[in-house]
């Protein structure tokens, strides 16, 4: 049988599959392997919930790159498809599980080591965000890309998805960090692209190659990153607007003046999400809140902070706070780290992540509230606001046959606004299995067809992650 991922498979009993494990477990011994019916269905999705994910033969976590060497022999050897898995935090169903295939789990190789000297972390791909930015500050150092799951979201997944996060329009996202790889390619082959090198120009930039492959490519053991010195006390502003375009001008003026280390945006639905679970006191009324950090030396973060706010007060802001205070500029912080979880409170999401050049910023938030009202449905919408990189959210009752299909056409009118906005349909969480409907008209049939050379070439057989990118 030919499954809708292109991996030829043939059709199971539950004795057959109770064979092919015992196979899998003789001829990996030291190799945890779990195949339970709730391990196996605990590692079937990640966040986005794939309704078309399959239930995976087993799950196997290996702590060692001649580990996942050995996996990915054994599967190349009975055709048996491979999907490489972080800490399932994904939002596009990018570690979503193939029926009958392997899930290869990273989550205990979490080994962690700082060279302070050089500035670099040598880390292993189940290490959390959080806990790679705790080693780093031991030293004084810090890691700066900062999805808003830093903590529970794994760096393997991190790069293999290009993460960005709160601090990327100052600081970039994972990639202008990534140093150094090892990966283990379809064929079982381990090799070391890039390493400790602050410059590199031998030969192709296949480490890049890797990074944002999403695990279709190979399956990355081990990191080399680049860290920086912790950067001082950020000041915080908040303004809240009564209209959403009027936050949008705001922020290109914002972005178009100064280099905030932070500038986020969430409209009405995500801030009455995260008051109804933390109460932090945000102002229920306000159509749209802008969070806004400079992280400056000394005096020069109170100047840049204060024409920040100067501006959303040209902009028609409703209340402008600015405050020096760290632990509250946190709880702001922590606001918009919470908006995705807060929103899921409210029924089923399809998870968005499409970016625009910041000037058409306005135009998408606009559109996207134009859709939601034309579907019906509810779209809250949170952003990277300072580099156009927005997270539409699509609420739905997934008990509701009418609802759940108004969102689906919903999610699909926003691809298609951000491709005709000059946008990109994913600015950090990938393509995986949501977006790819979307990908041929966005990069064309051209790179289309280049996307499919290049992983013909490294994955002829289409084992790794098959149906996710492509």
């Amino acid at each position: 049988m030919m499954t809708t991922d292109g991996v030829n498979q043939t059709m199971t009993t539950p004795e057959s599959d109770t064979d092919r494990i015992e196979d899998l477990v003789q001829a990996l011994p030291g190799l945890k392997v779990l195949h339970g019916i709730d391990e196996r269905e605990a590692h079937r999705w990640d966040r986005a919930l794939d309704p078309n994910a399959g239930l995976p033969m087993a799950v196997v976590l290996p702590q060692t790159t001649e580990q996942v060497q050995q996996v990915v022999r054994y599967a190349g050897a009975r055709s048996i498809p491979i999907v490489p898995r972080g800490a399932g935090s994904g939002l596009s169903g990018g570690a979503s599980a193939v029926e009958g295939g392997i899930v290869v789990s990273m989550a205990e190789m979490t080994h962690v080591e700082i060279d302070p000297v050089t500035r670099m972390a040598f880390v292993e791909p189940g290490v959390i965000n959080a806990d790679l930015k705790a080693a780093a500050a031991a030293v004084g150092l810090w890691y700066p890309p900062d999805p808003a799951s830093i903590g529970f979201s794994s760096i393997g997944g991190n790069v293999a998805t290009n993460a960005g996060g709160l601090c990327c329009v100052k600081y970039g996202v994972t990639t202008d960090y990534v140093l150094g790889l090892t990966v283990v390619l379809a064929d079982g082959t381990a090799v070391d692209l890039g390493g400790p090198r602050l410059k590199e120009a031998a030969g192709l930039s296949l480490t890049k190659l890797f990074v944002g492959s999403e695990g279709t490519l190979g399956i990355i053991t081990r990191i080399v990153l680049r860290l920086v010195p912790q950067p001082p006390p950020s000041a915080t502003m908040v303004a809240t607007f009564a209209d959403l375009g009027a936050s949008c001008r705001a922020v290109l003026a914002v972005a178009s003046s100064t280099r905030a280390s932070m500038l986020e945006f969430m409209d009405n639905v995500a801030i009455n999400a995260v008051e109804d679970i933390h109460g932090y006191g945000l102002d229920r009324t306000a159509q749209a809140m802008l969070i806004a950090q400079s992280d400056q030396p000394g005096e020069a973060a109170t100047r840049e902070i204060e024409a920040i706010a100067a501006v959303c007060r040209e902009f028609g802001a409703q209340e402008v706070l600015v405050t020096a205070d760290v632990e509250l500029g946190e709880t702001y912080t922590a606001a918009r780290r919470g908006a995705i979880p807060a929103v899921e409170t409210k029924g089923r999401l399809l998870l968005g992540d499409v970016g625009v050049p910041v000037p058409e910023l306005g135009a998408l938030v606009t559109g996207i509230a134009d859709i939601s009202a034309a579907r019906d449905v509810i779209i809250s919408v949170i952003a990277h606001a300072g580099d156009g990189n927005t997270h539409p959210l699509v609420v739905f009752d997934p008990d509701d046959a009418g609802q759940a299909a108004r969102a689906e056409v919903a999610y699909g009118e926003v691809m298609d606004l951000a491709i005709r906005l000059g946008g990109t349909i994913t600015g950090e969480h990938g393509v995986g299995r949501t977006k790819k409907a979307w990908l041929p008209g966005y990069v064309g049939e051209d790179v289309l067809r280049l996307n499919r050379t290049i992983k013909d070439a490294l994955d002829p057989r289409g084992l790794l992650n098959p149906g996710a990118i492509l």
